[in-house]
């Protein structure tokens, strides 16, 4: 491998260092539905996106809610001796992509026939830390002087 390959992929396997991601693929809902759930607790707390999973009726929201708590448990096994409540951890990004479809036939009038499309979706969520955010804040005000 070249240097500049090394470099490169060096640099990147400290980023995933500190990346808290966790990934729930083919779930058997549809997209649109499993938005509506990652639309809610976009951007908030952990504490507080725990909470409002809770409290909502939709069933996506159960299995965001276990997902969360699955990126939870991977930012605990990085950081041994942290607290999450010390930290301030929030949801960084939350992406739901489509998923394979699985095509069905319905029966129609007349002979024919309709297809239906089982859709299904994969979600992606990442956590971030408020904390990191304001140090490199006040690292770079401090470079600058």
């Amino acid at each position: 491998m070249g240097s500049r390959k090394h470099i490169s992929a060096e640099k990147r396997k400290e980023a995933q260092k500190t990346l808290y991601i966790a990934r729930l693929r083919n779930v058997p809902t549809s997209p649109r539905k499993m938005r509506l759930v990652a639309d809610l607790v976009r951007g908030m707390d952990v504490e507080k996106a725990l909470g409002v999973l809770q409290h909502t009726p939709k069933e996506a929201a159960g299995r965001v809610y276990k997902l969360l708590r699955s990126a939870i448990a991977n930012w605990e096994v990085k950081n041994e001796g942290s607290r999450v409540e010390d930290n301030h951890l929030f949801i960084k990004q939350i992406s739901v992509d489509g998923g394979r479809m699985l095509k069905r036939i319905q029966p129609a009038p007349q002979g024919r026939a309709h297809r239906v499309r089982k859709r299904s979706n994969h979600v992606t969520l990442i956590l971030g830390n408020r904390m990191d955010k304001v140090n490199e804040i006040n690292v770079t005000e401090n470079s600058d002087n």
